[in-house]
């Protein structure tokens, strides 16, 4: 099953971790020799070693240089700042508002030519209309004391949203059929929003299934992702932005999506699903 977003970093800092007490271990000396080489406490050479502490890029130079194996140091360096960009806390992220947060993965989006996506807790950001998105961004940005540019976030949500509808790409989207129910905005802009997910189901671009809260489950609804042409993975839990670049780990989201889409019905079946939402907005 995937891994959380925490757990998955925290296995690729323990694996640098390991890379660098093997090249200790081969170059035969101590984590007090490798400190008083290097000009730092024991304890520090402990830290990395065990992943308590992240080494900085001049700490893995300093490692190398100390063990005779400096030819190392950039992989291992690239390999760090991987594990470090898995994970962004999004108070970094917003400090320069919503807005960014939308423009930021332009590029991939851009070049991205498969897209399947699965939404346990909101609509599918491509799908989204500017009500829902304004709902929405609103209470993010209440929640997370984000500066209040909620306007300019929803029109760069909305300019981002255009490639569904430009280019040769497939939007292979789940979405749970809770996420139907969940209220964002009033009962007008739910109408909308479900509206526009029937609209959505005619571009030519979009297989939209919807996963049956009656479903016989063999996978669980975890946490909304998107996978990009299988080549990363991202998610958006409550507290970060993570990216996932491993290929095994990509592997498990990949195998994760084969399973919710065959609980999911497409067509007729999950038309009516998505009326049934609407008659129940009252």
């Amino acid at each position: 099953m995937p891994q959380s977003p925490s757990s998955s970093v925290q296995a690729a800092r323990v694996a640098l971790a390991e890379r660098l007490r093997e090249l200790r271990l081969d170059a035969g000396i101590t984590k007090r020799e490798l400190a008083a080489r290097c000009g730092w406490h024991e304890a520090k050479s402990s830290r990395i070693e065990h992943a308590k502490t992240p080494p900085s890029d001049a700490d893995i130079r300093a490692w190398c240089q100390a063990c005779g194996a400096q030819r190392q140091a950039p992989d291992l360096i690239v390999a760090n700042r991987q594990a470090d960009s898995m994970y962004v806390q999004w108070r970094r992220l917003q400090r320069t508002g919503l807005r960014r947060l939308q423009e930021v993965n332009a590029p991939l989006h851009e070049r991205t030519r498969r897209f399947r996506v699965y939404c346990s807790n909101v609509m599918p950001g491509y799908l989204q209309t500017p009500g829902y998105a304004a709902a929405l961004l609103s209470s993010i940005a209440a929640f997370r004391g984000a500066p209040d540019d909620v306007t300019e976030a929803v029109a760069a949500r909305m300019h981002r949203s255009r490639v569904v509808r430009e280019g040769d790409r497939q939007f292979a989207i789940l979405i749970e059929e809770a996420v139907l129910c969940y209220r964002l905005g009033d009962a007008g802009v739910m109408a909308g929003q479900l509206g526009h997910l029937l609209s959505a189901m005619e571009l030519p671009a979009v297989a939209l299934g919807v996963i049956p809260s009656v479903a016989s489950r063999a996978m669980w609804p975890i946490e909304t992702f998107t996978i990009f042409d299988g080549q990363r993975v991202h998610i958006e839990p409550l507290s970060a932005s993570i990216k996932i670049t491993a290929p095994d780990e990509i592997a498990l989201y990949e195998q994760a999506f084969g399973e919710l889409y065959k609980l999911a019905v497409f067509g007729a079946d999950a038309r009516s699903l998505i009326v049934k939402a609407i008659g129940s907005l009252g």
